[in-house]
């Protein structure tokens, strides 16, 4: 568990009163289509902050509620990969009829994190003329040295990457943020290749990464799309000629 949490995304922030007074006890629910259960929810604590850890790719809206206050709402909340939103919220004295919604502020800003990261989301997945191998999308990240196979010729066999000087051997391949490292060589390699097509999102952490890192090399992690109710199916296919 600690494990996968650290593999996704959070939302972080300080809830204060219009006298710049911070506010404990402030409900704090971030919902999104991308969450199973829709909505999750945090208190504020006496400090005035909050955070809600665990979160999956995807848009979030957040609202901020205390009796006797206006509710506070933030929408387009963009979160991929580990990134961590700061999502600040002033209420003021008012009806809890009344909501104040805040929308074309600029955009977010990580100030959590220091670790190096890139995020390729579906629709860029599936866009790229690439193999279906997650090490073959993260091969297109300047400075990637190891396996050079773009095209997808090599797609079964086993393969690793390496950043800025360092070693194959200390790539690590995760899904969810649970390791799936072959019992050959290191466990840099897996024999299992992740479905790209089922694959919601796909970062790779490649400087600076989490104190819980067993190793320093580069990190994939895919997040698996979540299910539904429609039925679908798609197909893929890639080949290559004498040329």
């Amino acid at each position: 568990m600690p494990t996968a949490a650290r593999a996704q995304a959070s939302i972080t922030g300080l809830v204060r009163d219009t006298s710049g007074a911070v506010l404990p006890g402030v409900t704090v629910e971030a919902a999104s289509p991308a969450l199973i259960e829709k909505v999750r929810t945090a208190i504020s604590d006496g400090t005035g902050q909050f955070r809600i850890i665990d979160l999956r790719p995807g848009t979030y809206t957040v609202t901020f509620t205390l009796p006797g206050f206006n509710t506070f709402k933030r929408d387009g909340i963009e979160l991929t990969g580990t990134f961590s939103a700061t999502v600040n919220a002033e209420l003021r004295v008012g009806e809890l009829a009344e909501t104040i919604t805040v929308t074309g502020e600029s955009p977010i800003v990580d100030t959590q994190n220091t670790n190096q990261q890139r995020v390729l989301t579906k629709d860029v997945l599936d866009s790229i003329p690439s193999g279906r191998n997650a090490t073959n999308f993260a091969r297109l990240i300047p400075g990637m040295t190891g396996t050079n196979d773009i095209g997808g010729s090599n797609n079964l066999n086993l393969t690793s990457l390496a950043v800025h000087g360092g070693k194959t051997i200390s790539q690590r391949v995760n899904i969810d943020g649970q390791a799936i490292g072959s019992a050959s060589g290191a466990g840099e390699s897996t024999n299992f290749q992740p479905d790209i097509t089922s694959t919601q999102e796909l970062s790779v952490t490649y400087a600076a990464g989490s104190a819980e890192q067993a190793f320093g090399g580069v990190q994939i992690n895919l997040v698996p799309r979540e299910g539904g109710n429609t039925f679908r199916g798609a197909f893929f296919a890639t080949g290559t000629n004498s040329s």
